[in-house]
């Protein structure tokens, strides 16, 4: 028997042995929200520092544009053509009110954990722990208008 017919009978019993009705099945987006919000504790936080509070905003601008802005949009206003196109709700980060407030623990635990109507669950298969803390700093410390004290968002 020559080397090429042992492959391709090696290859035959591969494809017979893993035809079977055999599936993976991953958890649905509110079992990973729940696993991922197991996961959660504002105590992750706690030993993150900083040089400057630049170079926190600098770092969380970057995050945000690497992993936000797709369905945020950049200046935060949401609604992108992305998320439409995927039927996603994204909410504006900028306009009042905004559900999180300014509220630092609150921002860290919706970007740790997601949520079930589309966000992702970037604690846990995403970004760093430094990385979220640094794009909290910039959401709730740069991009908001209320913290820039503009009454209203700049026209967009």
């Amino acid at each position: 028997m020559t080397r090429a017919a042992r492959a391709l009978g090696v290859a035959v019993c591969v494809l017979v042995a893993c035809s079977g009705e055999k599936t993976f099945d991953p958890p649905d987006r509110e079992a990973r929200v729940a696993a991922a919000d197991s996961l959660f504790s504002a105590r992750l936080f706690d030993t993150v520092t900083w040089a400057t509070p630049e170079e926190r905003a600098d770092a969380g601008n970057a995050v945000y544009a690497a992993h936000c802005r797709t369905c945020h949009g950049a200046t935060g206003d949401g609604g992108t053509a992305y998320s439409e196109q995927r039927g996603l709700a994204v909410p504006s980060l900028v306009l009042d009110p905004w559900p999180l407030g300014a509220h630092q623990d609150s921002v860290r635990h919706r970007i740790f954990v997601g949520h079930a109507a589309g966000m992702p669950t970037w604690g846990v298969a995403g970004i760093t722990v430094r990385e979220i803390d640094a794009v909290t700093h910039y959401l709730v410390e740069r991009l908001r208008p209320e913290v820039l004290g503009v009454a209203e968002p700049a026209t967009r």
